[in-house]
């Protein structure tokens, strides 16, 4: 399945509600795991600077990477973008292709 990388810029309101975080946090995924379920995450990690999270997963095709996105946007993100993650390996042999 294609990895794809998920960078999610929480809403000001929501980025205030740091006690509720995990609740918050545990309610994106359960709602990620039923409308997608075929999504696997492989990390998940909060970040300092531009972005609050970043989640690094694999989905079958680009409309379900869509919904992912989707689904944060819905649950309290203000910024939310799904990246085509490439292997290294995979990128070298492309370049080969050009």
């Amino acid at each position: 399945m294609p990895t794809y990388v998920l960078m999610t810029k929480l809403a000001p309101e929501v980025s205030k509600q740091m006690k509720d975080r995990a609740k918050i946090g545990r309610a994106w995924l359960d709602r990620v795991k039923e409308k997608c379920p075929e999504v696997k995450f492989l990390a998940h990690y909060a970040l300092l600077g531009g972005h609050d999270f970043l989640d690094i997963y694999e989905a079958p095709d680009s409309e379900t990477a869509a919904k992912v996105s989707m689904i944060s946007l819905a649950h309290g993100a203000f910024e939310s973008q799904s990246w085509t993650a490439i292997p290294y390996k995979r990128f070298l042999e492309l370049t080969e292709e050009i």
